[in-house]
């Protein structure tokens, strides 16, 4: 009996978050389609090294490789209580013809189990487009801010300054090692191949009356067929499970990337040095009217969180398999791998978002600055001193002294930053007088953060986003 979608729980990674073509990839329908092209590469190689496979029977398959009747195929699977029998029995009504010779000498996991490897390297490519779109938004706005001066900070407290462009640039450049080892998964991806039930190929061994070199070609084949450059060279009746962690892995670290961006938004959103974007009816408290909370970078935190745990679940599954395989890590993986690919297509949605419609305050960051770098120049009066002829040590002492009541005045009374009159009215400092708050321009404090920012774009980035990729459309919903 159907039930009513609003009867039912519904994944939000479905109905909220994810994009289009991450859906679509996992859904019933393209995994159905997907078995069928293995089952196709099969026939096609069994038939090339000779087995007893007609052009009409694979013909017949590739006509009706579409024809899918998935409410045949669970009407099957109730009565057979397997999936993949019953999408084998209902491929056989729709072309009678190609019966006898579906899933010949196969084993379940050579659909399963290949067709996930399939459908995973899909989904890596639909990640590194996402990435490509985001470096491409993150590289526009380097170059528009690449000298813009910005207070930087470590522990979260005031260190010498950077620029805004810089600060992107550190954010790309986790964007950038992500990049790097998706593509590197992709390009090195194995498939399980065609290893029969437990691994040994006994079953393709018996087909073949022994034929050792045919065996060994049928499995090469099938994974050329399917675009792979090989086949994991042995396994049990799965690939090995460790693989599904390297995947999450990879997935786990876009995550962390796209995390860190997300949590410094909310650092610089909450001092009103950036917002994200902001639609004009869009509410951000049903309490407080003037709110304009960083959900969506909020959202990027949370979906991460879920990522980076997901993770977890694949080191867990790959270290309890028994021997050729159990079938305890069937049910995780249904959930585990799906949902990571779908949030981590979510999370890329959001951050390429965000940064496309972030709203940038010069004057704020100017306002910060303008706060500590009377402390920041310090450091360039202490060198000036020394040229001067004077001791080092003294003169450090002397700054401490001053910068300890400085700060303490400023967060006691409220005063403006008072340390430039205090170093301007001590006579240990006369080598400076007068010369002090010409020290304090930005610009002369951001060392070569301009210099590395065009540098990286131009060596680092640009190289990587060449080349044709997939295109996408803001597809934020919420």
């Amino acid at each position: 009996m159907n039930e009513a979608a609003d009867s039912v729980y519904q994944n939000p990674l479905v109905t909220r978050y994810a994009g289009s073509a991450m859906r679509e990839l996992f859904s019933p329908r393209q995994r159905a389609e997907c078995w069928r092209d293995l089952w196709i590469a099969l026939a096609e190689a069994q038939r090339e090294l000779g087995l007893d496979v007609s052009d009409a029977q694979l013909d017949a398959m590739r006509s009706t490789r579409e024809s899918v009747d998935l409410d045949r195929v669970a009407e099957l699977e109730a009565e057979l209580r397997h999936d993949v029998m019953a999408h084998v029995h209902h491929w056989g009504e729709v072309a009678p013809i190609a019966r006898p010779i579906l899933h010949l000498g196969a084993t379940s996991c050579f659909v399963t189990d290949n067709a996930d490897l399939v459908i995973f390297r899909r989904g890596l490519r639909l990640v590194e487009d996402r990435l490509i779109a985001a470096l491409e938004v993150l590289d526009r706005r380097a170059r528009e801010h690449r000298d813009l001066p910005c207070l930087g900070y470590t522990h979260f407290q005031p260190a010498q300054p950077v620029t805004f462009g810089k600060r992107v640039c550190l954010w790309m450049q986790d964007l950038v090692l992500d990049l790097d080892e998706v593509r590197r998964v992709i390009e090195s991806m194995p498939c399980r191949g065609a290893k029969g039930t437990t691994g040994t190929q006994a079953s393709f061994l018996e087909l073949f009356g022994g034929d050792h070199a045919k065996v060994r070609a049928l499995d090469a084949r099938v994974a050329e067929k399917l675009g792979f450059a090989g086949t994991f060279a042995v396994t049990g009746q799965t690939y090995p499970r460790k693989y599904d962690h390297e995947l999450l892995s990879r997935l786990a670290g876009v995550a962390q990337s796209c995390a860190k961006f997300a949590v410094d938004m909310r650092l610089l959103s909450h001092d009103g040095e950036v917002s994200e974007p902001f639609t004009d009816k869009q509410i951000g408290s049903s309490a407080m009217a003037y709110k304009r909370n960083p959900m969506r970078c909020e959202r990027i935190g949370s979906l991460a969180r879920l990522v980076i745990s997901l993770a977890d679940t694949g080191a867990q599954t790959a270290s309890t398999q028994w021997l050729e395989r159990t079938l305890d890590d069937s049910a995780i993986r249904r959930i585990a791998l799906p949902e990571a690919f779908l949030a981590v297509d979510a999370i890329l949605m959001l951050l390429t978002n965000v940064a496309d419609g972030m709203r940038v305050y010069p004057r704020m960051m100017r306002r910060h600055l303008d706060e500590q770098l009377p402390f920041m120049a310090t450091e360039t009066i202490l060198m000036e001193g020394v040229k001067a002829g004077h001791d080092r040590q003294d003169l450090h002492e002397t700054i401490r002294v001053h910068a300890v009541e400085a700060a303490r005045a400023m967060k006691e009374e409220g005063v403006q930053n008072p340390l430039v009159s205090m170093l301007e009215e001590d006579d240990s400092f006369a080598f400076a007088h007068g010369r002090i708050r010409d020290l304090l321009d930005p610009s002369s404090l951001v060392g070569r953060a301009p210099e590395q920012v065009d540098e990286f774009l131009a060596e680092v980035v640009s190289p990587r986003l060449q080349g044709e990729r997939r295109s996408f459309e803001d597809e934020v919903r919420v």
